[in-house]
């Protein structure tokens, strides 16, 4: 009887590019061939084909049902001082006939990544304010996601956004 059961390794042809500091820590084929593989890693998760990383601050939703990992990957929408505009990108969905500790390190790992997160309501919409940890970097990346329907580009708007994206940063701000 075998106490420790260890996971075969990632091939090496299946290896993304893997910057200084980056290891695996999970991976699983997403069809037949070893091309076709997801990678999590510590700073985010390579998909098949891509030829750059995802990283976990870089990941609006995630769903598992199962057999199916669902991303929806944070868009910039525009820059503004001190945060980004975010839209969700199209979505993409993978097939994981054996996901091992794929779907645990993927929600673990978006999920430590949000440092805050609150949401306000705006004249006329609303607004997710969120300060995500990015590997590498020190503090909190802040961003913000409005509502369907809210008009992000009033004036009105602009400014609320600005104030409550200062006053979160204030919150989390380390003492003098």
């Amino acid at each position: 009887m075998k106490l420790f059961r260890r996971r075969p390794s990632l091939p090496a042809e299946s290896r993304p590019p893997l910057a200084s500091g980056e290891r695996v820590v999970a991976w699983c084929l997403s069809g037949d061939s070893t091309e076709d593989v997801v990678v999590a890693t510590n700073h985010g998760i390579w998909l098949p084909s891509a030829v750059a990383r995802l990283g976990w601050h870089e990941i609006h939703k995630v769903a598992w049902s199962g057999r199916e990992l669902r991303i929806i990957p944070a868009v910039v929408s525009s820059e503004r001082e001190g945060y980004t505009v975010l839209v969700d990108g199209p979505a993409v969905t993978f097939l994981l006939l054996e996901p091992g500790e794929v779907p645990d390190q993927v929600r673990t790992r978006v999920t430590k990544s949000v440092g805050y997160t609150t949401h306000h309501t705006l004249p006329g919409g609303a607004v997710r304010v969120v300060g995500r940890r990015v590997s590498g970097q020190d503090g909190l990346s802040w961003a913000v996601r409005y509502d369907a329907g809210t008009p992000v580009e009033d004036d009105e708007v602009i400014t609320a956004t600005d104030e409550l994206v200062g006053a979160a940063r204030e919150t989390v701000a380390p003492p003098l």
